[in-house]
This record gives C-alpha cells, sequence and structure tokens, in this order.
C-alpha cells in the first residue's frame, strides 16, 4: 500500500467545532463532493452555515481525483457531514462529479462518474491510517447507507428523490471492504 500523503488545510472555522474523545469514534463515513473539483469542495465547506456556532458542513479528509488527501478537520472535532451520526463518526469526501449541478432534479440522478485507482488507493491508505490511530473504529457506511431521505424534485413537485445517494454506485465497495478490515454498517 502506498504511503499516506497527507496536506494538512483546516478549515477557518475548525477550533470553534466541538472538541470529542477520539475513542468514542467508531464509524467511518464516504461521501462524494458531488462536486467538479476540490477547489469548489473547499469553497462549499467554508461555507458558515450556523451563525450561532460560525461553522458549516463539511467531512474531515477529502480525496482528490490524484490521489492527494487534504484533512480539513482534525478527527479531535465534531465536523457536520452526516445528521444524526456526526458525533461517532469521520467524514472522508472523494471528490467527484455525483449529480453536479442537478442534485435533486429526476431527470440527473445517475452518478456516472468512475472513482480513480488512486482515489481508492488513496483511501484504502487513509484507512489503514485511522485504524491505526483509532482503536475503536470498527464501521464503516455510506451516506447513502445513513440518511434514506425522500425529498421534493426540484423539476418536479409531484416526483420524490433521494437526498443524499453518495458515494453512489460506482463506489468499489467490495474492493475497499476486502482491504479495510472494517465492518459495513448494517
Amino acid at each position: 500500500m502506498p504511503p499516506l500523503n497527507l496536506v494538512l488545510a483546516p478549515l477557518p472555522y475548525e477550533a470553534r467545532l466541538q472538541a470529542r474523545d477520539p475513542a468514542t469514534i467508531d464509524l467511518i463515513v464516504i461521501h462524494c463532493t458531488e462536486l467538479p473539483d476540490l477547489a469548489t469542495a473547499r469553497e462549499y465547506g467554508e461555507r458558515v452555515l450556523y451563525p450561532q456556532s460560525g461553522t458549516g458542513n463539511s467531512g474531515h479528509y477529502y480525496i482528490d481525483r490524484d490521489g492527494s488527501v487534504s484533512r480539513y478537520v482534525a478527527p479531535e472535532r465534531i465536523a457536520h457531514h452526516t445528521r444524526g451520526y456526526n458525533e461517532r463518526s469521520i467524514g472522508i469526501e472523494l471528490v467527484n462529479t455525483g449529480r453536479y449541478p442537478n442534485w435533486l432534479d429526476s431527470r440527473h440522478q445517475a452518478m456516472d462518474e468512475a472513482y480513480t485507482p488512486a482515489q481508492i488507493e488513496a483511501l484504502q491508505a487513509l484507512l489503514a491510517a485511522l485504524r491505526a490511530q483509532l482503536p475503536s473504529l470498527r464501521l464503516i457506511a455510506g451516506h447513502e447507507d445513513l440518511d434514506t431521505t425522500q425529498v421534493e424534485a426540484s423539476d418536479d413537485p409531484t416526483r420524490q428523490v433521494r437526498r443524499k445517494l453518495d458515494p453512489g454506485p460506482r463506489f468499489p465497495w467490495p474492493q475497499v471492504l476486502d482491504a479495510c478490515g472494517l465492518q459495513r454498517l448494517p
């Protein structure tokens, strides 16, 4: 497995995110950015969506198509990436267009972009590093597994679409599960 080349790139509000004991982290949540590139994902991550705390939505780690890994939020902080699971989990975002820019349009729900081999290798290296760092880590899930909410389609209010579909059908679950030593959350 290639070594993990990690770039520390903390979000401006990282210190305002709630601290936690790393021993409470037992879950990895895999996401795709559903944005065109890492720069756009960074812009979204820096947006303050919660004025009271001065924080926004972001994963902990971002893996670009070339396999580079950036850490936006330290594991000791609770990032806002999956409703109901943030306190116990690490969010890993893979740069991928997903349904961009028509996320909720019922006519554009296919997620056709494949993940690159470099992304999957970097993900496997990151998962190995996190397992070594966090002994309580034992579970993994996709965002789509945890947020099954249906919402009104943006193009047709009579139709419902899934709010979250990531990491989507192109994510190589068998390959990742075989290598990571984590159990997929039932």
